[in-house]
């Protein structure tokens, strides 16, 4: 029984993995793109895995079924007392290989039909409420080049995190910038977040990079928006003390990309 629980859990898994990998976009809410190949690999090798543990099992059944019938005759051809402790012996080893499925291996059981059949959602706002954002990259004072002219600009997060704390040109002063991402609340004081989470590698190590709205009310949580707005002046523009922060004209809902866990430019900018 044991040996047909493990090649079914196995095949579940690696069938909820191709099926997650190979003919959706779902895995990008779990890890990074260039993981595909490894998830689909996985996914194969679970697969052959189990169908393996399932041929042996259906040999091992055949062959207990064949040792059944030896041993019957060999209790007849040796004795009653031979046959006995032989029958015992048999018997007790006969129990031993066929024990039960441990209780916690059906635990395995939730995850493999939910790769199969229900994707447990991205990180969102519980994730990113709950961290520190992500500390961006520091730019070398001559790395930063001109804007480009369009207004509204489109930028991403971390770009416009840069300019506003380290660019000492103030490029970004007066300038009318256009951001996508998702919906954080704040705690406490005005305004809410614009948020976009970063993986290094998988969703365990995700971080986020936040920018605060101040103006219009916060839409629902994890609502995917583009705002449109200047600089929040609050500090010194160029330096640490600026404020990470937007004062929003507009506000619109906005399609969930297709890899949410990039921080992209607007779709269609």
């Amino acid at each position: 029984m044991r040996r047909w629980v493990t090649a079914g859990l196995l095949a579940l898994g690696g069938l909820g993995l191709l099926r997650t990998s190979l003919f959706t976009e779902e895995y990008l809410r779990y890890v990074k793109e260039g993981m595909r190949p490894l998830l689909v690999a996985s996914g194969v090798l679970l697969v052959l895995l189990g169908a393996a543990e399932a041929v042996a099992a259906w040999r091992g059944r055949g062959a207990d079924r064949t040792g059944s019938g030896g041993g019957h005759d060999h209790g007849h051809d040796h004795g009653h007392d031979h046959g006995h402790d032989h029958g015992h012996d048999h018997g007790h080893d006969h129990g031993h290989d066929h024990s039960g499925v441990p209780r916690v291996a059906w635990l395995l059981v939730l995850p493999a039909l939910s790769l199969l059949f229900y994707a447990p959602p991205a990180l969102g706002s519980y994730t990113a409420s709950r961290e520190a954002p992500k500390a961006v990259a520091v730019v070398a004072e001559d790395g930063f080049g001109p804007l480009p002219a369009a207004s509204p600009l489109p930028i991403t997060l971390t770009d416009f995190t840069q300019r506003v704390q380290q660019d000492t040109t103030r490029a970004i002063k007066g300038r009318t910038v256009l951001m996508t991402g998702f919906v954080t609340p704040a705690d406490g004081g005005d305004g809410w977040y614009l948020t976009r989470i970063l993986l290094s590698c998988c969703a365990a190590d995700a971080q986020s990079v936040k920018v605060r709205v101040y103006g219009p009310a916060a839409p629902e949580p994890d609502t995917w928006v583009t705002v449109t707005g200047t600089w929040h002046a609050d500090g010194t523009l160029g330096t640490s003390s600026a404020a990470v922060a937007l004062d929003a004209a507009s506000v619109r809902k906005a399609a969930r990309p297709s890899n949410g866990y990039t921080d992209a430019l607007p779709l269609g900018s």
